[in-house]
């Protein structure tokens, strides 16, 4: 198998987490569920499990990144610092695999007005304060041109001060994978743009279906930092909206591994007596509560963010398992992306061959750092469609600015992209007072170890 491996990229270790434990425990005062068939949908020849890598390099049909990408005086370099180490390296990972299935592809039909599009990445393993070094160093050391697909709430908000001290550099934050809110608000908002549907929307979708169906005792379990309270307050304003309140809470510790008991956390819901739980933290903390709701007797509907990552906690949540869909019976999740098997989305079919032809993989740099951490990269799931989109747009914005792309006109060419059409039923436009692309929120739910779209909420989750 041929990777690619850029000698470029520079590893950054991860920092210690110094948030300290909290759980408390206050309260406050279908039918329509079925699969796509792959085959109906046009991807027999692709219909490995999601979990499973791509078919094996011995295929000669099968064509291979170049390797060792050196960079070049006239390359477009992104600064990337994301989580490749450390619980939820799954989530930086195949963000950078989709991004780079797309990016591979450009810079083998000519770049964008002649130049190739570099990523130099650093792994932050979703630690705020490994970011914010690995920042400094891509805008001061590195200069890169703008900075691209970081991971998380905790990291990005700890970053956006920096763009505003370093405004005369005019470096912006392009696609980060959170949904939260201040890179969309005042005072950091004019440093950052959006494609995806932010938390508040993710939030008041999963809560107005709940409250609609009969499940208006809505608890909480959430990561203790700006992500968990980003959420938990998207949550608290939408059940407002309906006169509820927060049913119970519990929160766990970012860095928490699937192995930890969540059992404490559970019982803290089960005296609320939720209806429902919302979920808003990474895939193997959110899978170990999930897993001990389940053996504690709280089967009620667990929702979780996009940001969970999908794949990952239905992956970690079957695994070993004698009886996987007990796991995952009760599981919802929001997404941003539509489905990444629905053949019908030009972009979908794009996003299939290109992950398929390139197969990206981490440098060997970054894979040294997880070494004793197994980890298999999915053939393709939410995380990695969103990674791709975002590369797509990147890479269009840049054509915009030329043959001398100059990062004095960024905004500018941003701004100028209006009912773009990206290929997934939904057109992307930006201006001076709308700096998030898309809009739409998708929902779906386990069906064995693949996802159905939910658009029968009564029929799957109807409170009796």
């Amino acid at each position: 198998m041929i990777r690619r491996r850029d000698k470029s990229v520079t590893v950054a270790r991860s920092g210690e987490d110094t948030d300290a434990p909290v759980s408390s425990g206050t309260p406050r005062s279908s039918h329509a569920v079925t699969r796509r068939s792959l085959l109906r949908s046009g991807f027999a020849a692709l219909a490995a499990a999601p979990f499973a890598r791509p078919l094996a390099a011995s295929s000669p049909s099968i064509r291979r990144s170049r390797r060792n990408v050196v960079k070049q005086a006239d390359d477009i370099v992104l600064g990337v610092s994301a989580a490749f180490s450390g619980p939820s390296r799954g989530l930086g990972t195949e963000l950078y695999r989709g991004a780079m299935a797309w990016f591979s592809y450009v810079n083998d039909n000519g770049g964008v007005n002649g130049r190739r599009i570099v990523l130099k990445l650093y792994d932050d393993g979703y630690q705020p304060d490994t970011c914010v070094a690995n920042t400094l160093r891509l805008m001061q050391d590195d200069d890169v041109f703008l900075l691209f697909g970081y991971v998380g709430t905790p990291t990005v908000t700890r970053v956006l001060p920096l763009l505003k001290r370093f405004s005369d550099r005019q470096v912006y934050l392009f696609f980060p994978f959170t949904g939260a809110e201040p890179q969309r608000e005042p005072p950091y908002g004019e440093f950052a743009f959006n494609l995806r549907a932010s938390y508040r929307q993710e939030t008041a979708g999963l809560v107005d279906n709940f409250v609609r169906i009969g499940r208006r005792r809505v608890a909480v379990f959430y990561q203790i930092d700006a992500y968990g309270r980003s959420g938990w307050a998207g949550v608290r304003e939408a059940l407002a909206r309906h006169g509820e309140t927060i049913a119970g809470e519990a929160t766990y510790t970012r860095g928490t591994p699937f192995g930890a008991s969540m059992r404490r956390q559970v019982e803290i819901l089960r005296a609320g007596s939720p209806d429902a739980v919302i979920c808003i933290g990474a895939y193997a903390a959110c899978a170990a509560f999930a897993r001990d709701a389940v053996d504690q007797g709280l089967h009620v509907p667990v929702a979780n963010l996009s940001f969970v990552g999908s794949e990952n906690l239905q992956r970690v949540l079957r695994e070993r398992r004698s009886d996987p869909d007990s796991y995952t019976r009760f599981l919802v999740n929001s997404q941003v992306v539509p489905a990444f098997d629905d053949a019908t989305f030009p972009s979908v079919n794009e996003y299939h061959r290109l992950m398929f032809q390139y197969d990206p993989q981490l440098p060997e740099d970054l894979e040294k750092l997880t070494e004793g951490e197994s980890y298999q990269p999915l053939a393709r799931g939410f995380v990695s469609l969103e990674g791709f989109l975002n590369a797509k747009l990147m890479t269009e914005i840049l054509r915009r600015l030329g043959g001398r792309p100059d990062r004095s006109g960024l905004e500018q060419a941003v701004f100028t992209v209006r009912n773009f059409p990206l290929g997934i039923g939904e057109s992307v436009s930006f201006g001076p007072d709308r700096r998030q692309g898309m809009q739409r929120v998708y929902y779906t739910v386990a069906d064995g170890d693949h996802f159905a779209l939910l658009d029968n909420w009564e029929a799957k989750f109807g409170a009796s």
